[in-house]
């Protein structure tokens, strides 16, 4: 689809996307009646929408503009802190244990 100048793009909303994605997958609609329900423009739109959300779930169908990538996989983003919690409480037991042995 070609954008031309002065035209406004449809936006749809998470619940859209969630409505027409839960509709597709768990009672078998096809995209010509999800898009007339939820009046969206052209199939390929509902393509995407699945594609995303069967690659990164939920998260995927929200809108990713101005996010930085590491953000985006919430459980990559949650282990790795997860990661830095654990190197973190190895270094103070570390510590605490030569301050014990220092102050001997």
């Amino acid at each position: 689809m070609s954008a031309t100048k002065g035209k406004k793009f449809n936006e749809y909303t998470y619940e859209t996307k969630m409505g027409a994605i839960r509709l597709h997958l768990e009672e078998g609609w096809r995209y010509r009646r999800l898009m007339e329900k939820f009046g969206i423009a052209d199939r390929h739109r509902l393509k995407q929408w699945m594609r995303k959300y069967k690659e990164l779930g939920e998260f995927g169908l929200l809108d990713q503009r101005g996010r930085r990538k590491e953000y985006i996989d919430q459980d990559r983003y949650a282990q790795k802190l997860k990661r830095e919690n654990d190197m973190l409480k190895k270094c103070l037991e570390i510590w605490m244990q030569e301050v014990k042995r220092t102050s001997l």
